[in-house]
């Protein structure tokens, strides 16, 4: 199965009708098509002000970890990080869930130094890597030991990566201290450690990039 990376629609119709109700819902619709593809959910309006403070202080977070802006950078990386985890979050500095993740990876990085390695990578800069690992929804997050890409069965049909925010940061922890101990026994597929609910579920999209 395949799943690719979808473009908005920059696309955009006027519709005019008499009724003040069905212009505004049709006028919601056309908002909806040119949404990104993302794991954040609808917010409301009247929230919309506490929710840029909230953003506001993650992005700080997003300072804090070192970022990858070209293949070469993420082929260098994958090379050259040896007996740690490498991490690879793909996404959008701006995505409020990839900056909900990012808050997690900063907070837990000192405490893995010794066994990880964690690196931001906007989709938009390498897509190359974008559709290699057929990256369809952001945040989605890869990882590699020792050169090899790491493979998770997350109860789910695809074991390349992990999709969207953890729910905390034991979560991360726990799956970071699986593979790791699973690369250094020499496998390649490990068996996620996070209880099935705390994992986001996708449906899977089949369209050309």
């Amino acid at each position: 199965m395949k799943c690719k990376l979808v473009n908005g629609s920059d696309s955009q119709t006027t519709v005019k009708s008499p009724l003040k109700q069905c212009w505004c819902a049709e006028r919601g619709q056309q908002n909806a098509a040119r949404a990104p593809q993302s794991a954040a959910k609808p917010r409301r309006r009247r929230r919309r002000r506490a929710d840029s403070v909230a953003v506001g202080n993650s992005a700080n977070m997003s300072f804090f970890l070192p970022k990858l802006s070209s293949k070469k950078d993420i082929d260098e990386a994958i090379k050259a990080v040896a007996e740690k985890v490498l991490v690879l979050r793909f996404g959008r500095d701006d995505d409020s869930v990839c900056l909900q993740l990012d808050e997690i990876l900063s907070k837990t990085s000192h405490d893995l130094k010794n066994m990880t390695s964690i690196y931001l990578v906007d989709v938009d800069k390498v897509p190359v890597y974008t559709r290699y690992f057929d990256i369809s929804y952001i945040p989605s997050t890869v990882f590699f030991f020792n050169g090899q890409h790491m493979k998770v069965d997350y109860g789910s049909p695809d074991h390349t990566k992990f999709v969207g925010s953890f729910k905390t940061k034991q979560d991360f922890i726990d799956l970071i201290e699986v593979i790791y101990r699973g690369a250094m026994r020499g496998k390649l597929i490990v068996r996620s450690p996070i209880d099935p609910r705390n994992i986001p579920k996708y449906d899977l999209l089949y369209h050309d990039i």
